[in-house]
């Protein structure tokens, strides 16, 4: 039956993905989240869903007017650039490999990702389809934290969370950072929607998905969801709700998590006595050796054969796989879409109807801290959300820059900007506030004090 629901639900999406080819984009990460096809039985499961949405979405973009075209480019930034200077750095260590066999598969996944990375910057160009995109992303993923959630409550955290199987985040540790990094995501989406009762949903969806965090019973994911919170609650605008979404993680671990949950996480402070913590340390020591024999390092999956075993974190495994040319590109992938995101947030919050982009930037923000920190011990360095993350970055800055250019120079520096022009006051000597209309304005007993917006009331 769920084969069946999710193959109606893929073509029915077709003939919507041929005319809106941007459709593609929301469908492809639909499926590269939330894996129904993975979840479900029967022939769906070894149907190439995800390169019949990828065939789709070219069709559509081929299909698409003169005018569509013309917007159907991508942005050439610094992130981008990289981007793709990375994606043939890896190809090059994929060449190089010393373990071919290991190494071409892992490719085949990686290239597909940033093939639909640059073509997500080429097809959401405008507000509507990045906030879309950000709601897709953050519910296919908040799917398993709900299931999760719920899964800890009933079972009284005895279990661990695992995500869908043959997935990048099929592990507990793997589903562990994912949902840290959804957190933010689901936060802004409730953010930005005023209707009460989906609100109101989102939020219980953030709640079950920190409780699925906690039942991962993951050390990394806990260390993790700890410094991803602390952030969340300084770059918050809304500082009520985010302490809100603390409520569920002090009440599940006093309350839920078992004895053996305890155990496990005290071992962070002695991790010298515990065999799974140093392993970790020996893996990135293997990693470290690999890099300084080989200038290429040795190709993807190469520490798994070469040291026995999994990098455990996102820097040693960039740096294992692909040496330190690698490692520099992917630490200042980082760093450049961190510092545009700075940006979008100081440029965008001079200006309320950028404010959508300003809260976006910092939550992405606060899931690139969830990344880096839980990543440090577990190795999904080619993990797509981190990719798109970056592109969402990069979209949202070309959206705010254009908006600023149409405002014009003028506004750059105003306290409280507008696009719209003043008017003659209704009446001598009466000043009336930009953005209204002659006749419209009602003076108060704080209007000489109080500025008005249109829009806000």
């Amino acid at each position: 039956m769920r084969a069946i629901v999710v193959a109606l639900l893929l073509l029915g999406s077709l003939p919507a993905i041929l005319m809106r080819p941007w459709i593609g984009i929301l469908v492809w990460s639909w499926l590269a989240y939330m894996n129904p096809h993975r979840i479900a039985w029967g022939f769906i499961t070894t149907t190439p869903v995800a390169l019949i949405v990828a065939v789709a979405t070219f069709l559509g973009m081929l299909m698409a007017s003169r005018e569509e075209k013309a917007t159907m480019r991508i942005p050439w930034t610094r992130e981008t650039k990289l981007l793709l200077i990375l994606t043939i750095w890896f190809f090059i260590t994929t060449v190089f490999a010393l373990y071919p066999d290991a190494a071409w598969p892992q490719w085949e996944k990686v290239w597909r990702i940033m093939l639909m990375t640059f073509v997500t910057t080429m097809l959401i160009t405008n507000e509507y389809r990045l906030k879309m995109l950000t709601y897709v992303i953050a519910l296919s993923l908040g799917f398993f934290g709900l299931k999760g959630g719920v899964f800890v409550l009933m079972t009284g955290g005895a279990h661990r969370v695992y995500g869908p199987d043959g997935s990048f985040i099929a592990g507990n540790n793997e589903i562990g950072l994912a949902l840290i990094m959804t957190v933010p995501l689901l936060h802004y989406m409730r953010s930005q929607i005023s209707n009460p009762a989906i609100r109101l949903g989102v939020l219980a969806v953030l709640g079950f998905t920190i409780i699925a965090v906690i039942g991962t019973h993951s050390r990394g994911a806990l260390l993790g969801i700890l410094t991803m919170l602390l952030f969340f609650l300084l770059k918050s605008r809304q500082k009520f709700g985010a302490l809100l979404a603390v409520i569920p993680l002090l009440v599940v671990v006093a309350y839920v998590m078992p004895e053996e949950w305890f155990a496990r996480m005290h071992t962070i402070e002695t991790w010298q006595q515990d065999g799974s913590a140093t392993e970790r340390v020996r893996a990135w020591g293997n990693a470290i050796a690999l890099a300084n024999e080989r200038f290429l390092g040795g190709g993807m999956r190469a520490l798994v054969w070469w040291g026995g075993r999994d990098s455990h974190s996102i820097y040693f495994g960039i740096l294992g796989e692909n040496g330190w040319v690698g490692l520099a590109l992917f630490i200042l992938l980082l760093f450049f879409t961190w510092r545009s995101a700075s940006w979008v947030i100081r440029n965008a919050k001079l200006h309320p109807e950028l404010h959508w982009a300003r809260d976006l930037a910092a939550m992405i923000q606060v899931s690139l801290v969830g990344y880096m920190t839980a990543g440090a011990f577990l190795g999904l360095q080619y993990f797509d959300l981190f990719y798109h993350l970056v592109v969402m970055i990069v979209i949202a800055r070309q959206l705010v820059e254009k908006r600023l250019r149409e405002l014009g120079p003028e506004t750059a520096g105003a306290k409280h900007p507008t696009p719209f022009a003043p008017v003659a006051p209704s009446r001598p000597g009466q000043a009336i506030p930009p953005g209204t209309k002659d006749g419209e304005w009602q003076p108060g007993p704080r209007a000489s004090r109080r500025p008005f917006y249109p829009g806000r009331g």
